[in-house]
């Protein structure tokens, strides 16, 4: 088997959908990556791979507007999902967009696991809420990353995290949290450690 770090630096882009249909065989192990468009998303996805511009990031919040997958190895990927709640966009292009979210979440078979970012200063927000009781619906394992915690300081950080564990006390399925900077790599090794489990590959190497 390889050593997990290894294969995340390994992971190459795949191909873009704007439609379920697009996208690649409904077969192995696949995580997908929500958030609001302003929450570090896809600086998540590179620095949990050890690339700098494996997951495109933007100064202009919602440019994400298709599902974007990365290949680790021929069973297992990583998904880009558009990014919500704050593009300035057509609405009816919005409104597509956000159909392709929907379709993917509730019919993509080898999905095993959603990573939910948010930023640790504004967490919980209504969007991000909506998809917690959406997932708790489908259902669909969730693990949150409360990003920019390199902005805060550690009773803030503390607090923050305390808040978002509160609230997902009240959902039934498999949720939990954690803190993360992108920026000061803090959190990495929880959050690939979660990976891990999900894409059934060893914790541990």
């Amino acid at each position: 088997m390889v050593p997990h770090m290894t294969i995340y630096q390994q992971t190459t882009f795949l191909t873009s959908a704007a439609k379920l249909r697009q996208s690649p065989p409904d077969t192995g192990y696949e995580i997908a990556f929500a958030g609001r468009s302003n929450a570090g998303k896809s600086s998540a996805i590179n620095a949990l791979c050890g690339q700098k511009a494996l997951a495109r990031t933007s100064r202009t919040p919602g440019r994400t507007q298709l599902l974007n997958f990365f290949t680790l190895d021929e069973q297992r990927r990583l998904v880009d999902l558009p990014g919500y709640g704050y593009a300035k966009v057509a609405e009816s292009v919005k409104r597509d967009w956000q159909g392709a979210l929907a379709d993917y979440l509730e019919q993509r078979q080898c999905l095993c696991g959603l990573i939910l970012v948010m930023d640790s200063r504004h967490p919980l927000k209504p969007y991000d809420v909506q998809m917690l009781e959406w997932a708790n619906q489908l259902p669909l394992r969730v693990h949150i990353l409360l990003t920019k915690v390199d902005k805060l300081n550690r009773q803030e950080s503390a607090q923050a995290l305390e808040a978002v564990e509160d609230a997902l006390k009240e959902f039934s399925v498999d949720f939990s949290a954690q803190l993360f900077s992108s920026t000061k790599k803090w959190g990495l090794d929880q959050a690939r450690d979660q990976l891990n489990q999900w894409l059934a590959m060893p914790t541990h190497v």
